[in-house]
């Protein structure tokens, strides 16, 4: 019988996060979760059950933090096969306005902390010939009002999973990220809880409604899985079909 996989998720006390642990739990995996709140944490793994769910609180943008995470999943499960890369905060603000302290918070837990993740985890996933899978954002694609300094972390996410992706090819390591849009989720709130933003957003996804994270999730288990094994340097837009526009308004309607 095959040895149970591991998966590491970061950012998963809620969203995304939460809802991508739960599904590599339904599909058997063991399942490690990070964040930095301990109730948030608490909360999804008494929601998945069992004793197959390890909680690491921690800030993936401290190095000391995202080594902690990586060694007590090898010590407490013996192995990683899949590591996801969700957490990431969101700033939108004019240049002008913007501080440093908020550019560098947002460069430091949305691209540093990636890089420091993979690096500790890069030899453990060599030996199981595992999978990484980073959640970016449409917003690494393109630009978007007020939003240069999250764009730009996710931009460096994009290119840095598609370098990793040639880097690591030959290690039998797959590296690919997916592109949400708009989620229902709580860094979303600003947006999914205002009924005239959240109706501009729509006229812009084809689709006319806003992502549910379990959508999300179940995008990533794919990439994560042997049915993607042929699948590397791959951005993936779950988006409803945004990104499918040339931004030219619908004439039709």
């Amino acid at each position: 019988m095959a040895e149970q996989k591991v998966v590491i998720v970061t950012g998963a006390g809620s969203g995304m996060g939460a809802a991508t642990a739960k599904r590599f739990a339904k599909d058997g995996y063991k399942v490690v979760i990070n964040g930095r709140t301990q109730s948030k944490l608490q909360k999804v793994a008494d929601e998945i059950g069992g004793d197959e769910v390890l909680i690491v609180a921690g800030d993936i943008s401290n190095p000391e933090d995202a080594a902690n995470i990586v060694q007590q999943t090898i010590d407490s499960f013996g192995r990683l096969d899949v590591l996801v890369n969700n957490a990431a905060i969101a700033i939108f603000s004019a240049i002008e306005d913007l501080s440093l302290e908020d550019w560098n918070k947002q460069l430091s837990i949305n691209t540093t902390g990636p890089f420091l993740m993979i690096k500790n985890a890069i030899s453990h996933l060599e030996k199981s010939k595992g999978s990484i899978v980073n959640v970016s954002s449409v917003s690494g694609l393109g630009g978007d009002w007020n939003g240069f300094a999250y764009d730009a972390t996710k931009g460096a996410v994009n290119i840095m999973t598609q370098a990793l992706a040639l880097d690591f090819a030959a290690k039998g390591v797959r590296v690919n990220a997916v592109a949400p849009s708009l989620t229902d989720t709580d860094m979303a709130a600003m947006v999914t809880q205002d009924p005239e933003t959240l109706e501009k957003f729509k006229t812009r996804i084809a689709m006319k409604r806003v992502g549910q994270p379990e959508e999300v999730a179940d995008v990533i288990a794919f990439l994560a899985s042997h049915d993607a094994r042929f699948v590397t340097g791959t951005i993936l837009p779950v988006d409803g079909g945004l990104s499918a526009s040339n931004g030219q308004p619908n004439m039709s309607e």
